[in-house]
């Protein structure tokens, strides 16, 4: 029997039970252009103790079908992700109230300073 392709990517994905999604990245040169391009595919791969988190690099190795699109198993975690726990919608939302705090503070003190630089006239003009 043959020897099995081993693999090396990154996780992108591991909202699954016991399956990840791996992106593996290799270089190719154009044929006609000589560019070296960096083309992507993703594999999904079986995790049996479900170790893998997201930004993991890890090592794949090549297995019997286990699913419809399983056909590969992760043998070892290589480094651990340093990917934030922190969700999309939180991310921009403290700056973005701070901005719109000033600006309407700014807004505020820019009206109290006109009526301010207003000339009084007086009640009786004569």
């Amino acid at each position: 029997m043959g020897q099995k392709r081993v693999l090396q990517g990154i996780v992108v994905s591991d909202k699954m039970d016991k399956s990840v999604v791996v992106s593996v990245e290799h270089r190719k040169k154009h044929r006609l252009y000589h560019k070296v391009m960096t083309l992507s595919k993703k594999f999904m791969a079986h995790d049996e103790m479900n170790e893998c988190t997201l930004g993991d690099v890890v090592r794949l190795e090549e297995f019997r079908p286990l699913s419809k699109r399983k056909r590969w198993r992760v043998i070892e975690i290589l480094n651990r992700g340093d990917v934030a726990d922190i969700s999309p919608e939180t991310i921009g939302r403290d700056l973005e109230e701070s901005t719109q705090m000033s600006a309407k503070s700014e807004a505020a003190a820019e009206a109290a300073t006109e009526v301010e630089d207003e000339p009084e006239t007086s009640e009786v003009e004569g």
